[in-house]
């Protein structure tokens, strides 16, 4: 239950806050797997795929903002031994939860049906090719962005960071979420697409092996 006590201004400002970034999320996450759907279909373009990777930043800073901003007002209740269950912290958690399932899902995307993005962004304002530059200059020969390989590379890092997040979050938890979740995970290693011993594997293998030389680009 949230704790019953008189609010100040302040507070009352925060909550809102807290609320609309939550609402911001929710649509991002729902918008994203929206736009995932039409990967390798009619309507698959470099645009979609530059708006899949603009929206996709958007909603990993959003959950990293919203998260900086939960984590520190229970930890400090916590430490003035107030027991409080934050309902921004729970939804945060699973949406964070749905935003990572669909971030290893476009990862896979990506790799099995690739977009040729290099006509793209020769007239646009387009990830940064400073990298590229020096590394002609130094080489002497025209280097040509692999933008797939980057865009994987980002996918991997975003994914390494909003599973960070929800690392710190599941640590508040409410004991009664917490037990849902537990339960929901059990069904779905049960009736989930792959064999329990390898699902989990399988979601978050590519994470650690997928591993960038130098970070993307545009980043």
């Amino acid at each position: 239950m949230l704790a019953m006590h008189h609010m100040t201004p302040v507070e009352v400002t925060q909550i809102s806050n807290l609320h609309t970034l939550i609402l911001e999320i929710n649509s991002e996450v729902a918008l994203f797997r929206d736009l995932l759907i039409h990967v390798g279909q009619s309507r698959d373009c470099p645009e979609l795929r530059e708006k899949i990777r603009k929206l996709r930043r958007s909603c990993v800073e959003a959950c990293k903002h919203t998260a900086a901003l939960i984590l520190p007002q229970i930890r400090t209740a916590i430490a003035e031994g107030i027991l409080t269950d934050n309902p921004h912290l729970v939804l945060l958690f699973y949406l964070a939860q749905l935003f990572l399932r669909e971030l290893i899902k476009s990862h896979r995307l990506v790799q099995v049906i690739p977009m040729d993005m290099s006509g793209y962004y020769e007239n646009r304002a387009g990830p940064s090719n400073l990298g590229n530059v020096i590394s002609q200059i130094l080489l002497c020969k025209q280097i040509t962005p692999d933008f797939n390989q980057e865009e994987l590379c980002s996918i991997t890092k975003d994914s390494q960071e909003i599973a960070r997040i929800l690392q710190e979050l599941q640590e508040f938890m409410p004991q009664q979420e917490s037990y849902l979740e537990r339960t929901i995970a059990l069904t779905t290693e049960i009736n989930g697409p792959w064999p329990a011993k390898r699902r989990r594997g399988s979601l978050y293998k590519n994470m650690g092996l997928l591993c960038c030389v130098s970070r993307p680009n545009y980043l």
